[in-house]
């Protein structure tokens, strides 16, 4: 039990699991959004911390009177006392007059100088507006800083220079990182709490399909009845059901089709050898009377010749039409040429009557009767029936009538007798291969049970289809079906 417990487990926790997959990669997927969107949040934040650093930077320097700024431009650097008050004590403060020169006003608490940019940049702030906010990120000195500069003026239309204002970003990034790695923190209790409550809610989503798996191992090949549930509420796992019964349902007819073939097969066997093993016997005894002497007296000789002659023909016929039989099997298309049926009947008509001996023969055959078939085959057909009808009816008041018409743009050829007609256990069966019923088919006249299933293989190839309709001591009768040809073609 254990051992079944811990198997469980390993399959639950396999990195091949299904379960496990999805939720690694969703999770995986939602870590790398959460990360994104911490990063984007950094330089978003940065952006706007920056820019309220500036404001509140160039606020510092409109605050400072117009006449400080006039009297630092007339004093030296040594003049300490006129430097304006700062109310950020965490900046520096720089003037450049129109001359470029740089002065010093204020290092701030960490005792950063304020960065000298370069002549463009201070000639460029010269030329910008008064209230325009113009801040730059420096890095001179190995400290990134936050510039701002103004334009300072005398009086309208007079430039005094440029004052320039800085703090570190220092503070600004630490405070950012701080945000930053709070969400991170929070990213990860979600995903903590993601991995709880996705496992529950992910093997309650995958039930559906558990219980597919537990329907697919039911099911083999002796039990093909199962069917897939159509209606779990989830449409992929649905539209799955529904191609497996699909299938279940294909896989039945090909088992059910398989399992008649290999009957059919073993049932052909069965009859094949027996049929060639009646003649051989019989072939056998004969030549072993005439090994005992018999061969010395003529009577004997003459009849066992004569019946080892007609058992061979006999075998010699099994042997062709099993040859036949496999040739339509494995080339079912002949070559068709069209012609009229009815001139092939009339011209069979004295090998006919021969055959029919003194049963009475009527032909009804209509002329025209334009369709496309192969002569030598169609004459096996017609033979085959007509032979089929004179075994089966009495030699001196038999009865066989031979039809041909057109009905529903087909050639309809008909072969009816008088005989005993077959039963309806019999009936379905009549073309199956050396099938014989006591009541339609003997060994007496040779036939082995070929004759109805070679007539089906060669009404198949012409692309036609044959029936027969019959009753018990009411005869029986043969329709054959083919395509017709209309008469304009």
């Amino acid at each position: 039990m254990n051992r079944k417990i811990i198997d469980q487990l390993k399959s639950y926790f396999s990195p091949n699991s299904l379960r496990i997959q999805l939720l690694s990669r969703s999770l995986l997927i939602l870590a790398v959004l959460l990360v994104l969107i911490g990063v984007l949040q950094f330089v978003f934040m940065r952006d706007v911390f920056y820019r309220n650093k500036a404001e509140s930077l160039q606020s510092h320097l409109m605050s400072i009177p117009g006449p400080v700024w006039e009297r630092l431009n007339s004093y030296t650097d040594n003049d300490i006392m006129v430097r304006p008050f700062m109310f950020a004590p965490d900046t520096s403060l720089a003037f450049i007059d129109t001359n470029g020169n740089f002065k010093v006003l204020s290092s701030g608490p960490y005792n950063i100088s304020p960065p000298q940019l370069s002549t463009k940049e201070y000639a460029a702030a010269l030329q910008e507006g008064r209230h325009k906010i113009n801040y730059i990120v420096s890095h001179t000195g190995g400290t990134e800083q936050i510039v701002v500069l103004k334009r300072i003026n005398s009086f309208p239309g007079q430039h005094l220079g440029v004052a320039e204002i800085s703090t570190p970003t220092g503070p600004i990034k630490e405070l950012l990182i701080r945000q930053l790695i709070t969400f991170l923190f929070l990213s990860l209790v979600a995903l903590v709490f993601g991995l709880l409550t996705y496992l529950s809610v992910l093997k309650k989503t995958l039930i559906p399909l558990f219980k597919m798996v537990e329907t697919a191992e039911q099911i083999d090949a002796g039990n093909l009845d199962r069917r897939f549930s159509t209606h779990q509420g989830q449409t992929e796992i649905d539209t799955l059901a529904v191609s497996f019964n699909g299938m279940l349902e294909r896989l039945q007819v090909s088992f059910a089709a398989e399992q008649e073939t290999k009957e059919q097969m073993r049932r052909f066997i069965a009859d094949a050898s027996h049929e060639l093993r009646t003649p051989l016997t019989s072939i056998h005894g004969f030549l072993e009377v005439l090994l005992r002497g018999a061969a010395s007296q003529p009577d004997q000789l003459d009849k066992a010749l004569r019946s080892m002659h007609s058992e061979s023909k006999r075998l010699n016929k099994l042997v062709h039409d099993l040859l036949l039989l496999n040739k339509l099997d494995r080339t079912p298309h002949v070559e068709l040429q069209k012609g009229c049926l009815d001139r092939v009947i009339n011209d069979m008509e004295p090998q006919l009557s021969i055959l029919a001996g003194h049963r009475e023969l009527s032909l009804n055959i209509s002329s025209g009767m334009k369709c496309q078939y192969n002569t030598d085959q169609m004459k096996q057909v017609i033979l085959n029936l007509f032979q089929n009808a004179v075994q089966h009816t009495d030699p001196e008041n038999g009865h066989i009538r031979i039809s041909l018409t057109e009905k529903d743009n087909e050639i309809e050829l008909s072969i009816q007798d008088n005989g005993p007609g077959i039963s309806k256990t019999n009936l379905p069966h009549v073309f199956e291969r050396f099938y014989r019923s006591d009541s339609s088919r003997t060994r007496q006249y040779g036939g082995s049970g070929l004759g109805l299933a070679i007539t089906q293989s060669i009404v198949d190839v012409h692309g036609g289809t044959i029936n027969v309709i019959s009753k018990e001591n009411e005869g029986c009768t043969f329709r054959v079906r083919l395509p017709a040809i209309s008469t304009g073609t």
